[in-house]
């Protein structure tokens, strides 16, 4: 597994990686370069993830306009009785 270029730099995000190795969803290699290299894959278990994933990701896709307005009405709500 590759990290695609983000704001959140390497050490950001070491603790969640880290608990996703520590619960056997992926494995981690150290390569002693300059930069150090680290290659994540997934388990057996991992890979176990891939399809409830991806069925929770097609959901939030056909639901987003709807979520979005939920959150808009909310917070609307929310700024109206002093909460925001």
């Amino acid at each position: 597994m590759r990290w695609a270029p983000c704001a959140a730099g390497p050490t950001r995000r070491t603790p969640p990686v880290r608990g996703l190795e520590r619960d056997g969803l992926v494995t981690r290699t150290l390569f002693p370069t300059i930069p150090p290299r680290v290659d994540y894959e997934l388990t057996r278990t991992g890979k176990t993830l891939l399809e409830p994933l991806m069925a929770l990701a097609e959901w939030a896709a056909e639901h987003r306009v709807a979520i979005q307005g939920a959150r808009a009405r909310y917070d609307e709500e929310a700024r109206k009785a002093g909460r925001a």
